[in-house]
């Protein structure tokens, strides 16, 4: 039962009108038109509606150039053997695919932890570009959602408000702030823009959606869109032509559209069957993502079902009602796998709700997108490259991440020869917490030499700036990540006073510098004083000597007493006491050490 109601809550199939069709009778039939593009789209739209006596639902100019209208037959007829129009498609419908430390109060959902952006307590930034929500709308007013007004397709000329809940909980999933309000989503906090296709009622047309991905497409270098979130689809086929070869108007405006620089994420929808029957999932040009099941937030199969409509379904496992492609087929291209099962995210109206569906899977892979163009104000991986390579890269990402992090049903763990993809995965959350130093010392202070000691919170490597008053040096790192360090310096002139600072780097090429700090090397070991005198007047030929010396001066440790033994020629003859430092030999009046 719990499967049924998933496959019936977000069934994808739609009666479609083939293209050209022509009612039998009046009343009128929406089509839409493209002109050629040599045509000015604003002039030949005014030009026709004046002499055929219609008015245009939508006037596009950006995605595609043309307009969408009721149209009779005679009407019709006469766009059709106009030389400035390129093609004319009825109209179809389409329907929703459905069914940092981390603030006190908020939680990361299954989902967003299954796909390695968030652990228990920490989560990413926001994303520095901005994503389109092509849905029933968002909850303009929503605490948690950082949504703004982009265009309602379904109600002209007002805020593309969500009736229905489908987009809000998309959004959520996208990007719910790290807030303390309930949940995070992938990339908390990103801005989205709500694009209205979709009604109350959960279903939209052609000429909705198309004009949808025309204001996306308008708009997208001045609003920072980069990436377009579409969670529902129709009855449809990629002609591998960009639609002109079948006339599919969405095909070629997402085609114009990823053109233009713009990433379409799409839904591969819940039917349960090849995503080449369905439309935008079939397209080469977007990321086609299938659900798999997650119960935990967590790799291995481990956990079990959290929500009414997942009976049937299995942790780390291909969702049963997910489409999919096969191994050899070219949608396998640009398919990859998204958390899609008991999806906790925001409500419209507020709060929470668990939704279940290859739309609830698209939204994790469009977030996943959103931080691979930047985070935090930084540039990411995907930063400068087209929507293609960014498809590439994240399919890639994905397989780099298998092993355990798999499920069944993706390519290292096939269900015969059904393709869903590899789990897209997103870096796991940042370190940017440098360490925390503390009990610096220095200590075994000679005249040439130091040793400067620390400790850290967690494991990093050790530095050194040190020098005189007015120039500072670099000395050389420790050989692994360690809490307690220890450096020391040698070279360092004798009677001087350096200032140094002490620096630790953490894995995550985190600095803490120490405040500037002095020490003062002592003056260089003088005259040695040896421990046995008066010294002998004379010795006899092959004597053997012994005496004791000591640094006189509290010099450096090394200096110790210590026992000299020394063969002397027979001429030696001492008269003086003491010795200087360096190289003991035997010398007439004195012996030098």
């Amino acid at each position: 039962m719990g499967l049924w109601r998933i496959a019936l809550a977000a069934l994808v199939m739609s009666t479609v009108l083939p293209p050209g069709y022509v009612a039998a009778a009046d009343p009128p039939v929406r089509y839409i038109v493209v002109f050629r593009d040599r045509v000015e789209p604003g002039a030949k739209t005014d030009d026709v509606e004046r002499r055929l006596g219609f008015t245009s639902d939508f006037r596009y100019t950006a995605a595609l150039h043309g307009f969408a209208a009721e149209l009779n037959a005679a009407q019709l007829a006469l766009l059709r053997a106009d030389p400035d129009i390129a093609s004319i498609a009825a109209d179809r419908i389409v329907r929703i695919v459905d069914t940092v430390p981390i603030a006190p109060g908020d939680t990361a959902p299954t989902g967003v932890r299954r796909m390695n952006a968030a652990t228990a307590t920490t989560a990413h930034a926001s994303s520095t570009v901005n994503v389109a929500v092509i849905d029933s709308g968002i909850d303009l007013q929503h605490k948690d959602l950082n949504a703004v007004n982009g265009t309602n397709c379904i109600r002209r000329g007002t805020a593309a408000k969500d009736d229905q809940g489908h987009g809000t909980h998309v959004a959520g999933t996208i990007a719910a702030k790290n807030n303390g309000s309930g949940v995070i989503g992938i990339a908390p906090g990103t801005k989205l823009y709500a694009v209205k296709v979709i009604s109350s009622q959960g279903s939209g047309t052609d000429a909705q959606v198309v004009c949808g991905i025309d204001w996306v497409t308008a708009n997208a270098a001045a609003l920072n869109i980069k990436v377009a979130n579409i969670s529902l689809g129709g009855d449809g086929t990629d002609d591998g032509n960009c639609g002109m070869t079948n006339n599919d108007v969405v095909h070629q405006a997402i085609c114009r559209s990823v053109a233009a620089g713009i990433m379409y994420v799409v839904a591969a929808g819940n039917s349960g069957q090849d995503l080449a029957a369905n439309y935008p999932a079939s397209y080469n040009e977007v990321l086609t993502v299938t659900a798999m099941a997650d119960t935990d937030g967590r790799p291995g199969s481990l956990g079990s079902p959290t929500c009414f409509d997942s009976f049937f379904e299995s942790d780390d496992a291909a969702a049963s009602f997910s489409n999919f492609t096969t191994i050899n087929s070219p949608d396998a291209a640009h398919t990859i796998a998204g958390a899609g099962v008991c999806i906790t995210s925001t409500k419209m109206g507020g709060g929470t709700t668990t939704m279940s569906g290859t739309s609830m899977a698209t939204p994790h892979v469009a977030g996943v997108a959103a931080l691979c163009l930047g985070e935090a104000g930084k540039t990411g991986p995907c930063t400068g490259l087209t929507p293609a390579q960014i498809v590439a890269k994240l399919r890639q990402d994905a397989a780099g991440a298998m092993g355990s992090f798999g499920f069944a049903g993706d390519p290292n763990h096939p269900i015969e020869d059904l393709y869903y993809g590899n789990l897209a995965a997103v870096d796991p959350p940042r370190d940017t917490a440098a360490p925390v130093i503390s009990a610096i010392a220095v200590d075994a202070i000679a005249d040439t030499d130091a040793t400067v000691s620390w400790t850290t919170d967690e494991p990093s490597d050790s530095r050194v700036n040190y020098g005189t008053t007015s120039a500072y040096g670099l000395s050389s790192a420790s050989a692994a990540l360690v809490t307690s360090h220890q450096v020391h310096l040698t070279g360092l002139a004798a009677s001087t006073t350096y200032h140094y600072q002490v620096r630790s780097a953490d894995s995550a090429a985190n600095v803490a510098t120490s405040t500037d700090r002095t020490f003062s090397t002592i003056a260089a070991s003088s005259d040695l004083a040896l421990g046995a005198a008066p010294l002998p007047p004379s010795v006899d030929t092959g004597a053997t000597l012994r005496y004791s010396f000591s640094a006189s001066n509290g010099g450096p440790s090394n200096a110790t007493a210590v026992t000299l033994a020394d063969t002397l020629p027979s001429n030696a003859t001492f008269l003086a006491a003491t010795t200087t430092q360096g190289s003991c030999s035997a010398a007439a009046q004195s012996l030098s050490c």
